[in-house]
């Protein structure tokens, strides 16, 4: 009863978004003419939020359906930009961006004590004295080459649909080999569901003894205790992950 009345509804939508569809259409021609007006914005935005409900493709008749299609891209890159907008803290005003560089260093030493050095050496002498902030005895980039086939990298990645509906993609990557070990896609990702994925792609005996991700909260460490104890693994948190550099 429950799906009768559930069909029953959703043909009535889909015959209601048809008619807003094409009286929008209508709406754009002028009395006695020919060509329609011209769309703006709003009425390319409804037709195509109208369009998601039916088949548009036979109510279509102001404009050709590769028009349409370029309508519906337009919307997807204007998304994509707003969903890709700069966040976090704005930057800082340039009259209080610091300006002691190596060349006024050397122009200050000059004018006000009369010691006549080049930029360069003031450049090497900050390099000195900057701290390098490494105490251990191997580099990151030789512990990857050294370990890369028992390493895999792990991420998300997102996707949007035709209808703009953001997919989370999993994918995890050995780093020796480049090869994908597992995908998998899911609109609501969640720590359990991640911890499900390696279940399934390192149930049986590997030779994998790290694993590399970021600091999502997805990753937490609840997830990193559940690979110790079931796998063996290491999780090593690294602010970002690029799988071609890896």
């Amino acid at each position: 009863m429950l799906r009768f009345v559930r069909i029953l509804f959703a043909r009535r939508a889909t015959l209601i978004a048809e008619n807003l569809f094409l009286r929008k259409q209508l709406a754009l021609f002028q009395e006695r003419k020919v060509k329609p007006r011209r769309t703006t914005a709003s009425a390319r935005l409804i037709l195509i939020t109208l369009g998601r409900w039916f088949d548009w493709r036979d109510a279509l008749v102001i404009v050709k359906p590769n028009t349409f299609l370029k309508w519906h891209r337009i919307g997807f890159r204007m998304f994509w930009r707003w969903k890709s907008r700069r966040r976090g803290r704005p930057p800082l005003p340039k009259n209080l961006r610091p300006t002691w560089g190596e060349e006024r260093i050397a122009n200050e030493l000059l004018l006000k004590l009369g010691i006549r050095i080049s930029p360069r050496t003031v450049r090497k002498s900050l390099d000195r004295d900057r701290p390098r902030g490494r105490t251990g005895t191997q580099r990151w980039s030789t512990f990857v080459r050294n370990h890369a086939k028992a390493i895999v990298a792990c991420d998300f990645l997102i996707s949007v649909t035709a209808s703009f509906r953001i997919l989370y993609v999993f994918v995890a990557m050995e780093v020796g080999s480049r090869r994908v070990l597992h995908c998998n896609v899911t609109d609501h990702p969640t720590a359990e569901w991640t911890i499900q994925q390696f279940r399934e792609f390192l149930a049986f005996e590997h030779p994998y003894r790290f694993v590399i991700h970021d600091r999502d909260s997805i990753f937490s460490t609840a997830l990193d205790g559940e690979l110790r104890k079931c796998s063996g693994l290491q999780c090593e948190r690294r602010r970002r992950i690029h799988f071609a550099n890896a």
